[in-house]
């Protein structure tokens, strides 16, 4: 059949029908919200690279969980910025820790929440590495040794489920088993699985203070050139025992969570990094682009990409949409 019997307009003439025939939507249940916590009393700083995102006091926290809470989003992911930061990111294992500290104080006060948690060490260490150091370099038996520990605490502490970051080998099978070893078998693991060494981190690397005192994490994450290896990497992740897998940053590697979709059962979590969030502002401040407009359209790409799962700072500003009835 074809034209003039074949119309595709027919469908798209009015609002109803071009609903109906929707074929992604993004829902409230597609999204976790970051936050980044810290030390301090009475603290709600934003983050002046990405307009709208805040670093909170300990104190200032439940209240930063309760309105995602009231917004219908179901997940936060935690992020910490300890007061003294050592060689090995010792405040990570530790029960005062500034994860810690919040996971307990968040599931006394919104018990209801789903707390993910970042287990890496770039926030806590004077070197800003992803990792125990040995010549230069993270050195990754040495890390995975302190990994479990901080799983361990964390699960200990309240968390609902973890999310290794820092692309060491064997890093969810050693999670696992640490997990596992202490009671924590119902505990799951999102992998950071496909984590690229990317240039779109730049805002979170001041909103979390971790930005390398030298050098780069090209040793550790992945080459932005490659897709098979990012499945590799997956398959690994699946075989060790994740339960989610991610791909960190979404936009400019939506081929690789094509990729991924195709090639697991797991679900697939797309991370909407700090540098594509804070372009979107800053070209919707200048007046360049209709910025929810192009939010929107950012993140039904990734979501008809194959993701399952987005994390984004967006989150709220897409919440309010859909409960608002515009979106």
């Amino acid at each position: 059949m074809e034209f003039p019997k074949l119309r595709p307009r027919r469908l798209r003439k009015r609002k109803n029908i071009r609903e109906l025939i929707r074929e992604t939507k993004l829902t409230l249940d597609d999204l976790i919200y970051p936050i980044f916590v810290r030390h301090g009393e009475n603290v709600v700083e934003e983050v002046s690279s990405m307009p709208g995102v805040y670093r909170y006091s300990l104190d200032r926290v439940v209240d930063a969980v309760k309105e995602v809470r009231d917004l219908g989003i179901p997940a936060v992911i935690l992020f910490g910025i300890p007061e003294h930061k050592d060689e090995v990111g010792s405040d990570t294992w530790k029960d005062e820790g500034i994860i810690q500290r919040a996971l307990r104080l968040i599931k006394k006060e919104v018990p209801e929440m789903y707390l993910i948690t970042d287990v890496c060490f770039c926030e806590y260490t004077t070197h800003g590495h992803c990792g125990v150091l040995y010549e230069g370099d993270v050195h990754n038996d040495l890390t995975l040794e302190n990994l479990k520990k901080q799983a361990i605490s964390h699960a200990r502490n309240g968390a609902d489920m973890l999310a290794p970051s820092g692309m060491i080998d064997g890093m969810v099978k050693a999670i696992r088993e640490a997990l596992d070893s202490e009671g924590f078998e119902q505990i799951p693991i999102m992998a950071y699985s496909a984590k690229y060494a990317s240039a779109f981190y730049g805002p979170f690397r001041e909103a979390a203070e971790s930005t390398p005192a030298f050098g780069d994490r090209k040793s550790y994450q992945m080459d932005p050139a490659n897709r098979r290896e990012a499945l590799k990497e997956v398959l690994l992740d699946v075989q060790e025992g994740a339960d989610i897998v991610m791909v960190k940053p979404a936009l400019a590697y939506l081929d690789v969570i094509y990729a991924i979709r195709e090639h697991t059962l797991l679900p697939v979590c797309a991370y909407n990094v700090s540098g594509e969030y804070s372009m979107i502002k800053a070209a919707g401040r200048l007046g360049w682009i209709e910025e929810k407009r192009v939010m929107v359209e950012t993140l039904l790409s990734i979501k008809r990409a194959g993701a399952d799962i987005i994390i984004t700072y967006f989150a709220k500003d897409i919440a309010q949409m859909i409960n608002s009835g515009e979106l």
